[in-house]
């Protein structure tokens, strides 16, 4: 069903004397996964005080709200059954850039793919991205997303200069470093206000390019041994794991450290947005927009153990310790790789789990981990792990320390045993002092969230909540299903 256009206020204050919601706003969403689906009343406004007004109708009408931004979150963070779901996408224009400071003001539904066209040509990158472009700002604080370089660079939230957020009961906030309730509304998981403006401190480059240095580690000491060699000098690490590899074999992957390059050239080609878009194609013909349907042929155990073997023995022959330039853009957003990559999961869609450990523990959890994958033959086709560092916002997900981030594919019939064996896995990160990330979860239950969390966290948590959301409009799935609210 098409989702209206957000309506003028006159017509929206009018629904407030309705007993009803309209049925023309019924959208059913999903989480980025496909998972969770949920139906709701979507309204999409495009000003501050269209989205006032949305909260003005949700507490008359009594009707819970669900912010959303571009969907990206994996789990059921951005959906709500029978709510109001404000949509931040139409509130998307840029209202300040100062290419000689790199401070840029946006709106809310701006999103990161906005951001680094509009600044990467006058020298300056958005300071931490995530693996793909396409969150809203609203979304990026909401979560608080980290990147491949959060071990120096920390979160997204960290170079935030100011934000403008509005409370369900119409208070606007404007909010720095300096107020504790920025270090709440930030990471929240849209829980506690909606943000709608914020100001940013973007990085200076002097390049588009990135200079990387793949390496093909061959078990977890090797692993390991890498991040440790190169925590201190790379701009950027990531490495992803083969989960089918066991016993000598087991943390093999591919590793690769990147580095931002100096141009004498005032204005070199490589800032251009023609260097930075991705192909449309492989080999110069093969549309990309194809590739999902191919990717779902090889798309169970067999096939994603042959592809998970033929990359790494393809990473220890072809470039193995040789640096080569690459776009900053098609180093940090390899999820835009294949447009329509998820689809490749359907009909059932899939889970992505991330768990964050202490660097004492991470070797060893992470090692149990795919073994317990293993043994049950719920491999995770694809994992990332990264270097992480620890920051202080509420509901933080970082450690000093390691993530892994496993993608794991759900059938008609492996639901409950991955369940089960993501729960297993959080009894692990548990006893080892870690922590998880709302943006990805679908599996955590309350007790899980209480023990990471911490419960001056959560009373912190309610008290901003007692005072932005008297009456509780503010929720989500995730938030029901880990009884936050």
């Amino acid at each position: 069903m098409a989702i209206p256009k957000a309506q003028d206020l006159a017509a929206w204050a009018a629904t407030r004397t309705r007993k009803h919601l309209e049925t023309d706003r019924i959208g059913r969403l999903s989480g980025f996964g496909f998972t969770k689906h949920a139906d709701g009343y979507v309204y999409r406004p495009s000003t501050l005080e269209e989205a006032r007004e949305v909260f003005e109708i949700a507490r008359s009408l009594k009707r819970q709200v669900v912010l959303r931004g571009a969907g990206r979150s994996y789990g059921d963070a951005n959906i709500g059954s029978e709510c109001i779901v404000l949509d931040n996408a139409r509130m998307n224009q840029i209202l300040d850039w100062n290419p000689v400071t790199g401070v840029i003001e946006a709106e809310c539904g701006v999103t990161i793919e906005d951001l680094w066209r509009h600044v990467l040509e006058d020298g300056w990158w958005p300071p931490v991205v995530s693996g793909t472009m396409y969150p809203t700002l609203g979304g990026v604080l909401a979560m608080n997303i980290h990147g491949k370089n959060n071990y120096c660079s920390g979160t997204f939230g960290e170079h935030v200069l100011e934000l403008e957020a509005l409370t369900p009961s119409g208070q606007i906030l404007i909010l720095t470093a300096k107020d504790e309730a920025f270090w709440a509304v930030i990471s929240s998981a849209g829980l506690l206000a909606m943000i709608t403006r914020v100001k940013i401190q973007m990085k200076k480059v002097h390049s588009g390019d990135l200079r990387v240095l793949p390496l093909a580690p061959a078990n977890w000491d090797e692993q390991f041994a890498i991040f440790e060699q190169f925590e201190g000098i790379a701009d950027y690490m990531v490495s992803w794991i083969d989960c089918f590899g066991s016993e000598k074999g087991a943390g093999r992957g591919a590793f690769h450290a990147a580095w931002y390059l100096d141009e004498p050239s005032e204005h070199p080609r490589t800032l251009e947005q023609s260097h930075q878009d991705l192909p449309d194609t492989i080999m110069g013909f093969w549309p990309k927009s194809m590739v999902w349907r191919l990717l779902k042929k090889f798309n169970n155990r067999l096939g994603m153990e042959f592809i998970n073997w033929s990359k790494y023995a393809s990473g220890r022959i072809l470039g193995n310790g040789k640096p080569h330039p690459q776009s900053l853009v098609g180093f940090s957003f390899l999820l835009d790789y294949v447009p329509n990559w998820r689809n490749a999961y359907l009909p059932y869609g899939f889970i992505q789990y991330q768990s964050f450990v202490p660097k004492e523990h991470a070797k060893r959890v992470f090692a149990q981990q795919i073994k317990m994958q293993q043994a049950a033959g719920l491999e995770s086709y694809l994992a990332v792990l990264k270097r992480h560092r620890p920051d202080k916002f509420l509901f933080s997900h970082a450690v000093d320390g390691y993530s892994l981030a496993l993608d794991f594919k759900i059938t008609k019939n492996n639901w409950p045993k991955l369940q089960q064996l993501c729960h297993q896995m959080n009894d692990l990160v548990l006893q080892a002092g870690g922590r998880f990330y709302f943006a990805k979860d679908s599996t955590l239950r309350p007790a899980d969230v209480r023990a990471y969390l911490g419960e001056e966290a959560l009373a912190t948590f309610s008290r901003f909540k007692a005072q932005f959301d008297p009456d509780n409009l503010l929720t989500s799935e995730l938030a029901r299903r880990v009884k936050l609210v």
